[in-house]
């Protein structure tokens, strides 16, 4: 890549901050075998937690109607997106040998974004998470097929029974609360902050379509989300997040989504 030429110290003042080097540098590339255990590790027991770990265990907890069942499967939930955060610390820390932030915020792109023509970083980039974000919430009138109530969240927190369960119910505010971060810390910062700058040898240029399809496989926990996956969210922050070379502009669109569900959950507890 060519360097971008600015003429003045005022005009560099004024196109922001300038980087040269390509963020792929000191990343090792992955190979099709460890992406795809990399990808198994993730879906797999998340899969194993909704639809067998869950109802075994939903007898263990208290409630009437579907509420033991949604406690199960926020609890299993939880401790799976824990489980991907924690292999995205061993991943890093196996291939760093180190988790000093400085290295950690390099490999897992957890940088501004940064353009690809100028190599501008942050500034008015940051004005994509606008569009980007209401991209993210669109994902939400692609066609589906059947949402089991009884199963989806945001389907059943705005049932009768979902709003009486969360009224002054801070305990469980607060499970709801560590899944939506873990949600972030787990999904994006494996999926965005891992995998996605490990697939260029495998995928050249279409590293970002092969992120987006097995993001979209991995939701075999809840699969009538794929749909909006692989529609909306290939393009509201997978692409996004590799054009600018950012795991921040996944975190922040995605993150959208967890504010937003984040201020609805506590708007019901404090009815």
């Amino acid at each position: 890549m060519s360097t971008p030429s600015i003429a003045t110290p005022a005009a560099a003042l004024r196109a922001g901050h300038v980087e040269t080097a390509d963020r792929y540098a000191g990343i090792s590339q992955y190979s099709l075998p460890q992406i795809l255990a990399i990808w198994v590790a993730a879906a797999l027991p998340m899969g194993l937690a909704s639809w067998l770990i869950a109802p075994a265990l939903k007898d263990s907890f208290s409630g009437a109607g579907n509420v033991p069942l949604i406690k199960s499967l926020l609890v299993c939930l939880l401790l799976g997106l824990i489980w991907e955060f924690l292999l995205v610390v061993w991943l890093v820390r196996r291939e760093q040998h180190t988790l000093r932030w400085s290295v950690v915020r390099n490999v897992l792109w957890l940088r501004s974004p940064r353009s690809p023509s100028t190599g501008r970083i942050g500034g008015r980039l940051w004005l994509w998470v606008v569009p980007l974000t209401l991209l993210f919430a669109a994902g939400e009138f692609v066609p589906t097929f059947h949402t089991p109530a009884n199963r989806d969240f945001a389907t059943w927190i705005g049932s009768h029974a979902g709003k009486d369960f969360m009224q002054g119910n801070w305990a469980w505010a607060g499970v709801i609360l560590a899944m939506f971060v873990f949600n972030i810390l787990g999904e994006e910062l494996l999926f965005r902050g891992v995998l996605l700058p490990r697939m260029q040898r495998v995928f050249g240029r279409g590293d970002w379509v092969a992120n987006a399809t097995l993001f979209t496989l991995y939701h075999v926990h809840m699969p009538w989300l794929m749909p909006g996956t692989l529609v909306a969210d290939t393009f509201a922050y997978v692409y996004p997040s590799r054009r600018f070379q950012s795991t921040w502009i996944g975190i922040v669109v995605h993150g959208g989504q967890t504010l937003f569900f984040g201020v609805l959950v506590f708007a019901l507890v404090l009815r």
